[in-house]
């Protein structure tokens, strides 16, 4: 049986838009749903993610290993340095999991379909020219002239949910 490519989604804004919050909720109701999500995260932070140093896997790294993989009770953690990572290149390892969705946050330039979350007026006037937008997300009505819709939060996961339940009935109609 091939592989079958999972729905890519992408939830984008600025710094304190309510990124994490949002997709925390869409993967807690997809959860209920038995759809098998991965994640990705930009981290916009600057600098490295923190690792759980002096663990064995750190120290496999720190010793000259480029990738450490640790599993214990069905849990598996992987770390890989490589000095940069490209999305294509996480989309490609998560999709050898097969999951239904891969959940993107951040990585505003691709050109996945993108769910917009904003802060005010001024975010929309900065994020409206990005590619693939499906929807943007505000707290408060905005007085924008927009062929995109402009839902609050619970609005828009009920159409994402709806969205993603959709794509993956096409697919198995397919199979």
């Amino acid at each position: 049986m091939a592989m079958v490519k999972p729905l890519l989604v992408q939830v984008v804004g600025f710094q304190n838009s309510g990124k994490t919050t949002f997709v925390k909720k869409l993967l807690q109701v997809l959860s209920k749903l038995n759809v098998r999500v991965a994640t990705i995260k930009h981290h916009g932070h600057g600098g490295k993610p923190d690792i759980v140093e002096k663990k064995d896997s750190s120290e496999h790294i720190h010793s000259g290993a480029f990738a450490a993989l640790v599993e214990g009770e069905g849990r598996l953690l992987l770390q890989v340095e490589k000095d940069e990572w490209h999305l294509q290149e996480k989309i490609d390892m998560l999709s050898s999991m097969s999951p239904d969705i891969i959940v993107i946050e951040g990585h505003k330039e691709a050109t996945y379909q993108k769910i917009v979350l904003l802060r005010n007026e001024a975010d929309f006037e900065a994020l409206n020219s990005l590619e693939n937008i499906c929807a943007f997300v505000c707290r408060e009505p905005l007085d924008v002239n927009t062929n995109v819709p402009i839902w609050d939060e619970d609005s828009t996961l009920n159409w994402l949910v709806q969205y993603i339940n959709k794509k993956r009935n096409d697919r198995n109609c397919k199979e």
